[in-house]
């Protein structure tokens, strides 16, 4: 492990400059995000200027978001929900229909990328491994991270935990900086400043946001 006596600049999104190479599952299975927050946001009654408002987001980013155009970072995604009045996972995944859910192995549902805020980059991929549960609290993910040079600060409500499988992975939380091997984790809160990419060329991690 590596610690930096040094505060670097660390995401806004807790996923900011992730990306991965996740292949695409079945049509209206990935990239739905946008979708679903407009679709949120009428239902809501809330005007897209009041959403910028409540976020702090501009209107024109905003927009980008919801025609697809941006596919927001999972901290983004959480910001959202909160000023949506709603739960994290339904943005995220759908809202599910089951009591239970058991995921095998080759039925981990790509769920969406994420580009820059220009919508030029990709930047991280993610798979849902148990969108069917109707009514969570937590959303587990298998996450595909690249090498990022481009960091800026996540702080945002909930709490999250990260178990490395693949590769190396460099976390920031304050002003610590760790590397992560395959089998170690990380449990922190989310209002506590971090920024998390690969230290290797790509790298793969379980993670468990809660909200």
């Amino acid at each position: 492990m590596e610690k930096k006596d040094t505060i670097p600049h660390i995401n806004v999104d807790y996923f900011e400059n992730l990306t991965g190479s996740i292949q695409n599952g079945e049509k209206g299975d990935v990239d739905e995000v946008g979708y679903r927050i407009k679709q949120l946001r009428e239902e809501r009654g809330i005007s897209i200027e009041d959403l910028s408002h409540l976020t702090g987001f501009e209107v024109s980013r905003l927009k980008d978001i919801e025609k697809g155009r941006e596919k927001p970072q999972l901290g983004t995604v959480m910001k959202l929900s909160k000023a949506l009045d709603a739960a994290v996972g339904r943005l995220v995944s759908g809202i599910g229909t089951k009591l239970y859910s058991i995921t095998r192995k080759n039925e981990r549902k790509p769920i969406s990328r994420s580009t820059s805020k220009t919508g030029k980059k990709k930047v991280y991929s993610y798979m849902s491994l148990a969108p069917e549960v109707q009514g969570r609290h937590m959303e587990a993910l298998i996450v595909q991270l690249e090498k990022s040079q481009d960091k800026e600060i996540s702080v945002h409500n909930g709490e999250e935990f990260v178990f490395v499988l693949d590769g190396i992975v460099n976390l920031t939380i304050g002003k610590d900086t760790y590397d992560l091997e395959p089998g170690d984790s990380a449990y922190y809160l989310s209002t506590t400043s971090h920024f998390i990419t690969a230290k290797t060329e790509k790298a793969t991690m379980l993670a468990v946001l809660y909200e």
